[in-house]
Formats: C-alpha cells, structure tokens, sequence
C-alpha cells in the first residue's frame, strides 16, 4: 500500500527514472526507482522526484521530462514500463 497526498493506493506502480549530467551529480545515482498511485502524470512524478532529491533543481527550474524518448509535458499520463529520462537544462555557445 503507498500512501501520496494523505490517500492510500493499493496499487502503486513502479517507475525507473533515469538521471542524467548534472541531475545525476545532484542526485548522487544514474537511476532510481519511485512509486506513484494509478493514474500519475509527469507533474506527479516530478512532485515525488524533488521531495526526494531536494538538491536537484531550485524550485524555479523547469524539470524536462522524457518519457519513452519523447519530451513530455506535465500532464502526460504516465503507465507502468514507461522509460523516463531527467534532462537538465542546457547552455551553450
């Protein structure tokens, strides 16, 4: 049973998250595995990922998503087996 947000889910599913540049410093890891209610999306997981690692954007960074090598906005539904990369933000010149 996984409690999220005060309400309890029988039936969490998995997600392995993958890590990459400076997120993967950050987190101290290339991977993780985190658990989320039926029905999450990518702000949820994105939720979860912060409160986690707290240290891995300020709260004013857009954290990009891939989901299944596809950028993915917020409310993109996520489902169990999804690959899902964290991609910081990038500078160059």
């Amino acid at each position: 049973m996984l409690r999220y947000c005060s309400v309890v889910y029988n039936n969490p599913m998995q997600l392995n998250v993958r890590f990459f540049a400076l997120y993967r410093e950050r987190a101290g890891r290339s991977t993780d595995t985190v658990q989320l209610p039926e029905e999450a999306t990518v702000a949820d997981l994105v939720r979860e990922v912060r409160r986690r690692f707290p240290r891995l954007a300020p709260p004013g960074v857009n954290i990009v998503v891939a989901v299944n090598t596809e950028y993915a906005s917020s409310d993109k539904k996520l489902r169990p087996g999804d690959e899902i990369c964290l991609i910081p933000p990038v500078s160059g010149g």
